[in-house]
């Protein structure tokens, strides 16, 4: 019986976005699940209210990591 709590109530991470401009700079960050489809948002690894309305750092860029294709693993090494 607790695994049907468990699973009730677990939830997905929440990833950190931010979207940004033409110039690169950052106009609002998000927190959800998946990536945001209309905009231009990258995934951050933390939000951070100086960020605002400036460049965004490029160590705040999360890289994407990669899928269980072992032709791309096997391509990129």
């Amino acid at each position: 019986m607790s695994w049907f709590w468990t699973s009730l109530f677990t939830r997905r991470p929440t990833r950190h976005f931010a979207r940004l401009d033409t110039q690169g700079h950052c106009l609002a960050f998000k927190q959800c699940a998946n990536k945001p489809e209309a905009g231009n948002w990258v995934e951050i690894n933390e939000i951070r209210l100086a960020w605002l309305n400036r460049p965004l750092p490029a160590n705040a860029r999360v890289c994407p990591l990669p899928r269980n294709n072992w032709v791309q693993r096997s391509l990129t090494a």
